[in-house]
């Protein structure tokens, strides 16, 4: 029988970049509430708090990329993800709370956020990352 927890390597290699990005939002003084939230069908990756200002409920879609030879990691969001994101989102906002049983949400605006992670250009340094407010 087969492990249900086995990951393949994209995805170990796209939890590390949602764990990159969730410490690097917290470092900039973000509050992450979630992470790989489950609303019915729908997961968003992060979910965080911006304090701003102006403060803000904030769902944050990851997008790693090693290489570019499709494009852009940017390019990868087109309109069905983006409307899978707001229908996520409305979702969410709609149950008011992360989980059953889970404290309430922050009565804030809610925003969407793009952030891509690709490997540094020399393959040794930081990873590059670009955030994209209310992308959604």
């Amino acid at each position: 029988m087969r492990d249900a927890r086995r990951r393949t390597q994209a995805q170990t290699i796209g939890d590390a970049a949602e764990a990159l990005v969730a410490a690097r939002l917290e470092s900039a003084g973000w509050r992450v509430l979630g992470r790989n939230v489950r609303v019915g069908r729908f997961e968003l990756d992060v979910l965080a708090v911006d304090p701003g200002p102006p403060a803000a409920l904030v769902i944050v879609e990851v997008r790693y990329r090693a290489r570019r030879d499709f494009g852009l990691p940017e390019e990868t969001v087109d309109r069905r993800k983006r409307a899978h994101l707001r229908a996520g989102a409305l979702a969410l906002v709609e149950r008011g709370a992360i989980a059953a049983g889970a404290d309430a949400l922050p009565r804030l605006p809610l925003r969407l956020d793009l952030v891509v992670v690709e490997p540094s250009p020399s393959g040794t340094g930081e990873p590059r990352i670009r955030h994209h407010r209310s992308f959604g």
